[in-house]
């Protein structure tokens, strides 16, 4: 599958819940992909009990893992040939998300490079109030993703 097929791919789950893919943490996170472009991908979703802090507010670790799933998901359709994997997440906690609540993660390329792709993502209330930013590098690997099936 090249880049082309895979962004026409996502485009055709828009709308979709995220549950049936080839990484099992974002199939646990069964989001709803809302937009996605060359670069560019944005994710709904709703703040389940599973979670949750013991105060019922969204987990740092799983602000995280949305963060990361949806710049995967993206880097996954830029122009690369190979398999690229997150070489450092830092993320800053703003504000927090109730149990209950949406939230919308988006993830945009800031520059490409030969080895390394620069992503920034912010995750969103529904107000629009930011709720955590990360940046984040992912690396080359030598794995051909022809050869995983993709």
């Amino acid at each position: 599958m090249t880049s082309n097929s895979n962004l026409d791919f996502f485009k055709s789950q828009i709308g979709k819940t995220l549950d049936k893919g080839p990484s099992g943490a974002g199939n646990w996170l069964a989001g709803v992909l809302l937009e996605v472009e060359l670069g560019y991908a944005k994710v709904s979703y709703e703040i389940r009990p599973d979670m949750c802090n013991p105060a019922k507010i969204l987990h740092g670790g799983i602000a995280s893992l949305m963060m990361d799933d949806v710049i995967g998901m993206a880097n996954f359709i830029t122009e690369s040939e190979f398999l690229m994997t997150t070489i450092n997440l830092n993320v800053d906690f703003l504000s927090s998300v109730k149990l209950g609540e949406k939230v919308e993660v988006s993830a945009k390329l800031v520059r490409t490079g030969a080895n390394l792709n620069h992503w920034e993502s912010v995750i969103r209330k529904e107000s629009g109030k930011i709720v955590a930013k990360a940046s984040s590098n992912m690396i080359k690997t030598h794995k051909r993703l022809s050869d995983l099936g993709f």
